[in-house]
């Protein structure tokens, strides 16, 4: 019988660990312009056989579809593991990865560098540098209080947040109805359109630095989920190992946000669909919610690409999905304690 489970165990992490590549391979075939299958699999091929190709076809797969679904994959895993983070950290299930104000900094910077410079190299730049001074200004409320515990750092990211929130609408309010405006509003949406390889090595260090700071921490956090006093008694560190936990979800977050935008709910959902599949523990948990937002995300563009002639932004699509989910989650619960 304990063989058994353990086999079925292996099978589960086998079957979550792969999905995002099979994902990312099918992806490849969806899109507007028609591609047979047939026509893809000869692409794909054609380094080992040597046979012509249509130079469209392949710009289409090699140039568009497959940076936008590797671009999907790896934003939606970030922010699906940085919010498991938060919310094992922050003990609240209501937590996500941009609670510490890092996506209305990103966002404020993102508008920022659309008024004044207009060039999408300083739109990354900019949301990047402002999602993590977004959380140094949560650190600086912490030092003000003369404590950095939990609540003081989420009151921090309320406050601050809504600074740069009443930041972005002041930059709405002064910029070019025509062409600055439409740009900042579908930025804030969220959007995967033009994602390109130069992008993937952008987010990619970040996001990698922060992705694997959490994985390697990530037993720590289960301790901290008992309480400051008992991670002190195991002879826990427990506001530098918080420190260390806020920066890496901090830099998985804002590398993500600054090539795609801001998009809510996957931060906030896909960590409770990870809890439902493997429990609690985080050291299962980090890895499975990976997965997960890394499977969430490509789904939501794929059906973002195909619902209409014109992209729906993600934003609005996590939303749709996001609410009705916890609903549900409330309704399996009923409201008992996370």
């Amino acid at each position: 019988m304990k063989k058994n489970a353990q086999t079925g165990r292996i099978r589960f992490y086998l079957i979550i660990l792969g999905s995002p590549l099979v994902l990312i391979f099918l992806s490849i075939f969806l899109g507007r312009y028609p591609i047979s299958v047939s026509t893809i699999f000869s692409l794909l091929l054609s380094p080992f056989t040597g046979l012509a190709v249509d130079p469209t076809d392949l710009s289409i797969i090699l140039y568009v579809r497959l940076p936008r679904v590797l671009l999907g994959a790896i934003v939606g895993g970030s922010l699906a593991v940085s919010g498991a983070a938060f919310q094992g950290l922050f003990r609240n299930p209501l937590v996500s990865s941009g609670m510490l104000g890092v996506s209305s900094g990103a966002g404020f910077g993102a508008a920022l560098a659309l008024i004044v410079c207009n060039d999408f190299f300083y739109v990354y730049l900019f949301s990047f540098g402002f999602g993590l001074f977004a959380v140094f200004l949560c650190f600086f409320v912490g030092r003000m209080a003369a404590s950095t515990q939990a609540i003081t750092l989420v009151l921090g990211g309320v406050i601050v947040g809504s600074i740069f929130s009443a930041l972005i609408s002041f930059l709405k309010y002064v910029a070019d109805p025509f062409d600055e405006l439409p740009a900042i509003v579908f930025w804030l949406m969220g959007s995967l359109s033009r994602a390109e390889y130069s992008q993937i090595l952008t987010a990619g260090v970040p996001i990698t630095l922060g992705v694997v700071g959490l994985m390697i921490i990530r037993w720590r956090i289960n301790v901290l989920a008992m309480g400051d006093k008992e991670a002190q008694s195991l002879g826990i560190k427990v506001n530098i190992t918080r420190i260390f936990i806020i920066v890496c979800a901090t830099l998985a977050t804002a590398g993500a946000v600054c090539v795609s935008g801001v998009i809510g709910w996957v931060g906030l959902v896909v960590p409770h669909m990870g809890r439902m599949m493997i429990g609690n523990n985080n050291k299962d948990l980090m890895p499975v919610t990976f997965c997960i937002g890394a499977c969430f995300l490509v789904i939501v563009d794929d059906i973002s690409r195909l619902i209409s002639s014109s992209e729906m932004p993600l934003g609005i699509l996590t939303a749709l999905i996001g609410g009705p989910f916890f609903i549900y989650l409330l309704k399996q619960t009923k409201g008992r304690e996370w």
